[in-house]
């Protein structure tokens, strides 16, 4: 697909692999808004790239109508969606309580399931769109102290190939993307320890390859895909 002109909407876009993804499409003409439940990191990033910003929690049913609806109406209609909010709680199973491993799957996965249905009745309708889910490695293999944020991800997967399967009769395009270990705030903000490092991803990577799926003649699509550091050790 063309991007220039496109419309986009991108959640947890106000940093990270999220911000990064919205330059790049904002780099290519698209018109794109940028969703987080932050309202002076929205405002702050949404004026950097030249976005639109909302103010929103992709966990609360309102607030992810009230942001397609915006988008809709800001810019005629809505193109792409970019499932990309989330975070993690990483315990071991006897200490993981109710409350955190069901607030990672209200964002990770009842989040990306709002925004994604309201997006796709815009998709049906025009007959068209690309719907963009970013999950990760940990949602293809499962590790220690990862039963929340490693869980939400296979739940993420295993909903987006159930989307694939309604949405492709209406020429709705569905991509998971798994990034593996990425230079960003997410670690930090979830108390895990991260090195900085010149061999590791930067969100330029994830957001280089996802303009690339998108690129292709919208005839055909990539269902799924991983990015890999090369050499990050």
């Amino acid at each position: 697909m063309k991007l220039e002109h496109s419309r986009a909407l991108v959640t947890g876009g106000s940093e990270g692999i999220g911000l990064g993804i919205a330059e790049a499409l904002a780099a290519k003409g698209a018109k794109v808004a940028i969703m987080a439940r932050s309202k002076d990191k929205v405002e702050k990033a949404a004026k950097k790239i030249g976005a639109l910003g909302i103010v929103g929690d992709v966990g609360r049913e309102a607030d992810a109508v009230r942001a397609v609806q915006t988008v809709v109406a800001e810019f005629g209609g809505i193109d792409i969606l970019v499932n990309n909010a989330g975070f993690g709680h990483f315990l071991p199973l006897v200490e993981m309580d109710q409350a955190r491993f069901e607030e990672v799957f209200r964002t990770n996965v009842t989040g990306a399931m709002l925004m994604a249905r309201e997006a796709a009745r815009h998709f049906v309708a025009q007959k068209s769109g690309t719907l963009i889910n970013i999950s990760s490695t940990s949602g293809l293999k499962g590790g220690q102290n990862g039963s929340a944020y490693s869980g939400s991800k296979f739940a993420l997967r295993g909903m987006t190939e159930c989307w694939r399967e309604e949405l492709r009769r209406h020429n709705v395009r569905v991509t998971l993307v798994n990034p593996s270990e990425v230079l960003t705030d997410f670690s930090s903000k979830v108390g895990r320890s991260q090195e900085a490092s010149g061999k590791k991803l930067r969100p330029q990577e994830i957001a280089d390859a996802i303009v690339g799926a998108l690129e292709i003649d919208a005839r055909g699509f990539i269902p799924e895909f991983s990015v890999f550091a090369t050499n990050p050790f």
